[in-house]
């Protein structure tokens, strides 16, 4: 075999490059998102919630396709097609408890990454585009997850796909006809697994990765927030780089590196060895295939819908003539929704928490002590102590929003250093 001379290969790289780059912006790409892009030189182990959710995305695309090439989902093929992927497909039982352990880790790292957006103020200006765009892949990821769970046609993941659809019907007037149209029949039946495949396999994903990738984009032109509030582009040497940041490639992607091989130990622990993690990744009930004549002792969402669904529940008054179940639908999309008006109702004059006042550490505190109560309250059955709980911890939560342009308007703060320390 003939060898190459010294030199001649960098010279076909970059004769190569230089051809691409005549026909699609390959190295002007490259350096406006990775080597020429800057990050605060303080960044902390908030920042690293942003790749892991990157990397538990491509976890999910990849095992959701593998399976997708065993999944029936047909009424009497689904369950049936699960147990033949768990028992008989070769490494099928470590594709499902991949994916299904994805979903949960998935939530889990989205929801510390929108609880350093509240400590670091990164929906303020002018970020306001970004954090919205943030918010619609939280409600797309919250739609993924709901469709997917009946796909297993479990007897839990059945039973609790039919309360959150029913709870559709109780929109007056329309609420009987929208809930026939969104289940595709009068029951849940097989048209509504159909359908629910559908929008969990084919129509949200492609939404999501659009979605993302517009955020990445998004996130690259704007920055990303200091945790000390320092704008890193406000000081820059004389080549134009930050004085008070470091470039993506190779520093931030190492640091990235190094906590994506911790995140994927401890995420291969759980897979190996406690993929239901107690029921509340993988409930009991769904072993038991879809009964519509057997109902499970206590009904109740994944965990990563239980602070929602305990507001749900929280609301047992009518009001105006409309019955409870349409107010604790209206509390359960509000408290979903509400996170995405932040860049509105903060009126502070500095955007970290560790420069706000008492009143914004308080609050948040008790905001996030509301959540974790309210994810418990709601996998457990309701009693009157529980759902009084509930229903302090909800008014807690929207406390927390609807209070905050008065507190954050009033309260003493320090001011934002100049420069990264």
């Amino acid at each position: 075999m003939q060898q190459q001379p010294p030199g001649k290969i960098p010279q076909m790289l970059t004769g190569f490059m230089v051809w691409l780059d005549e026909r699609f912006p390959a190295t002007e790409t490259w350096e406006y998102h990775l080597s020429k892009y800057y990050a605060p030189k303080n960044h902390n182990f908030w920042y690293l919630m942003g790749w892991l959710a990157t990397i538990v995305l491509v976890n999910q695309l990849l095992t959701g396709i593998w399976l997708t090439m065993s999944y029936v989902p047909s009424g009497d093929g689904a369950f049936a097609s699960v147990e033949y992927i768990m028992r008989d497909v070769e490494y099928g039982w470590l594709l499902r408890y991949l994916h299904s352990t994805g979903a949960s880790a998935f939530f889990i790292i989205v929801y510390l990454h929108m609880f350093r957006g509240l400590m670091y103020g990164s929906y303020r200006k002018p970020r306001e585009l970004l954090w919205l765009i943030g918010m619609a892949i939280f409600l797309v990821l919250m739609a993924e997850g709901f469709f997917g769970y009946l796909l297993p046609w479990g007897n839990m993941s059945f039973w609790g796909a039919q309360v959150i659809v029913s709870l559709v019907g109780a929109i007056p007037f329309i609420g009987p006809d929208l809930m026939e149209w969104f289940r595709g029949d009068f029951l849940m039946s097989e048209i509504t697994l159909n359908r629910f495949f559908s929008l969990h396999v084919v129509a949200l994903p492609l939404v999501l990765v659009i979605l993302v990738f517009i955020h990445f984009v998004a996130l690259h032109h704007v920055g990303s927030t200091a945790p000390d509030g320092v704008n890193i582009k406000k000081h820059k040497d004389s080549t134009g780089k930050p004085l008070d940041g470091v470039a993506f490639w190779p520093y931030t992607v190492t640091h990235d590196i190094h906590a994506t091989v911790v995140f994927l130990f401890l995420f291969c622990i759980v897979v190996f060895y406690m993929p239901e993690m107690g029921g509340y990744f993988l409930e009991k009930p769904n072993f038991e295939m879809a009964n519509p004549l057997k109902t499970p002792d206590h009904i109740a969402p994944v965990w990563y819908y239980t602070p929602f669904y305990a507001m749900l529940r929280a609301a047992t008054y009518p009001l105006f003539g409309v019955p409870a179940k349409f107010w604790g639908f209206v509390v359960m999309v509000g408290a979903i929704a509400v996170p995405a008006f932040l860049p509105w109702l903060d009126r502070s004059k500095v955007g970290p928490i560790r420069n706000k006042g008492m009143i914004s550490k308080v609050m948040l505190v008790i905001f996030v002590i509301s959540f974790f109560i309210l994810g418990y309250l709601g996998t457990v059955a309701p009693t009157p102590a529980a759902t009084i709980m509930a229903q302090v911890c909800t008014m807690l939560y929207f406390a927390y929003f609807v209070l905050m342009p008065w507190y954050t308007r009033v309260e003493k703060t320090t001011p934002v250093p100049e420069r990264i320390e």
